[in-house]
């Protein structure tokens, strides 16, 4: 069996960050998403695995090569063969499939914005076994009140007795994988362009869904006995479609990652100062070291040659990434994930994720996500309260969103800078290549490439000893 790697999507709704990379390779816990899914099919035990790519393929044949590099010689043991297909633009993921499947034979399907634990794939390819016939698929729930953002799938036991496009009210679960049995290619092909199953004044767009084709193979088999099943996760799934989804993710992976560690673990070099005070358990890569007056809350997981230093607080679990520097006094929240190569200095705070290269200088409030090699000006503060307490309103692709959790966090594009004093309203987005000046107060979304910068209107006036009475 195969396993292909759905990752040709345009990725628009995760904007600001959908323009310098595919959604496949947004980092989580300092690794793309999709090094968790090749983690996860080689968990699984799947030997061949096919990633189908279109904007930045190149991109993602080079995150593709790295997985591989970091697993070396014991890849042959450890890992499956590795293939990344430019399936060029596609109309949804049915087309998306068909343009990089060489056989009719049965396929293990994966979306690359999902992360998916290995053990619940290994679940569903064993259930698969046992019914070579049929469509089996992996389902992460869905509660009533979200269906209309997606695909629902509804089930009675193990069996799916309906595939619905964006449902009001209807609670079941989503796709996250599916083994696709031999001969279903034909399916791909008379996959319709419009959504078969929706509600009464619901508005399906023209796209080619592989739940759709996986709907006309179930209706087809209609005699058959259970046609298409369902497996349901052991642990929950982050699907990552939203710029706050970064946020949830990388909580989620970092939460698990420390609930593994039971003792501190140091690498060739590494080292912690006896001044330094540590509630949990710490991970430090080769040459790390954690110095005076250091205080971490919690966990901590670090790369290589990182220097955490000169009364830095960690005020829960944290990651940072290799070659950064976090220390004179800064104060990084639980929850907190730091790129590679970055810094975080000089009383700074951070709440939330910045990718590789960001700077973190002087007397800053940070709570969100920053974009890679992103200069944040000094004294530049992110709103994350509103004055009504309420949770922003958001608009993606157009559509009024409000989000369940981080609805107020500010989410600043790749390759942007910040001046001096320069503030940000809580939600506001900034995209890539893009300027705040000096002392603007940001209350509105900045597209990509762009500068922002106030309009000062100056008065001069006489001024002298005599306004004092002399």
């Amino acid at each position: 069996m195969t396993g292909y790697i759905l990752a040709a999507g345009s990725g628009r709704r995760i904007a600001p960050y959908d323009e310098c990379r595919p959604k496949c390779l947004v980092p989580v816990l300092n690794h793309p998403v999709l090094d968790y899914a090749l983690d996860a099919l080689a968990e699984a035990g799947v030997p061949k695995v096919v990633a189908a790519a279109s904007r930045h393929a190149s991109d993602v044949r080079a995150a593709a090569l790295r997985w591989t590099d970091e697993r070396g010689a014991s890849r042959a043991k450890v890992g499956p063969e590795l293939d990344v297909v430019d399936a060029g633009p596609t109309d949804g993921t049915a087309e998306t499939l068909l343009a990089c499947t060489t056989s009719d034979d049965r396929a293990l399907v994966l979306y690359g914005d999902v992360l998916v634990d290995g053990a619940d794939l290994a679940r569903l390819l064993s259930e698969a076994d046992e019914r070579p016939e049929a469509v089996m698929i992996l389902l992460s729930p869905v509660p009533e009140s979200e269906s209309g953002d997606h695909i629902v799938v509804r089930t009675e036991g193990h069996r799916v007795i309906s595939i619905l496009g964006h449902p009001r009210g209807t609670a079941g679960g989503r796709v996250v994988a599916a083994v696709l049995p031999s001969g279903f290619r034909r399916f791909l092909e008379a996959c319709p362009s419009l959504f078969p199953n929706v509600q009464v004044g619901m508005m399906p767009p023209h796209e080619r869904h592989l739940e759709a084709a996986i709907e006309t193979f179930r209706a087809s088999s209609a005699g058959s006995e259970a046609p298409v099943g369902a497996v349901l996760t052991s642990t929950p799934v982050v699907d990552i479609d939203k710029p706050w989804h970064i946020l949830e993710a990388n909580e989620t992976v970092l939460r698990r990652a420390c609930a593994t560690l039971s003792e501190h673990r140091l690498g060739d070099g590494a080292s912690i100062d006896e001044s330094a005070s540590i509630d949990g358990c710490v991970r430090l890569g080769r040459n790390s070291r954690i110095g005076r007056n250091v205080i971490v809350r919690g966990s901590l997981i670090a790369g290589d040659d990182v220097v955490i230093d000169a009364g830095a607080i960690i005020n829960g679990n944290a990651a940072v990434g290799d070659r950064s520097f976090v220390g004179n006094a800064c104060f990084v929240e639980g929850g907190a994930v730091i790129g590679r190569d970055c810094v975080v200095s000089h009383a700074a705070e951070l709440d939330g994720v910045i990718f590789n290269g960001v700077y973190l200088y002087h007397y800053m409030e940070i709570y969100g996500v920053v974009g890679e090699r992103t200069d944040i000006g000094a004294a530049t503060v992110c709103g994350s309260l509103r004055f009504d307490d309420g949770r922003t309103t958001h608009r993606v692709l157009g559509r009024r969103e409000i989000p369940r959790t981080h609805a107020n966090a500010t989410f600043i594009g790749d390759y942007c800078r910040t001046g001096v004093n320069a503030t940000i309203m809580p939600g506001r987005k900034i995209g890539p290549y893009s300027i705040v000046g000096p002392g603007v107060v940001l209350e509105e979304d900045v597209p990509p490439r762009t500068g922002v910068r106030v309009k000062q209107e100056q008065e001069r006036y006489a001024w002298g000893p005599e306004r004092y009475g002399w």
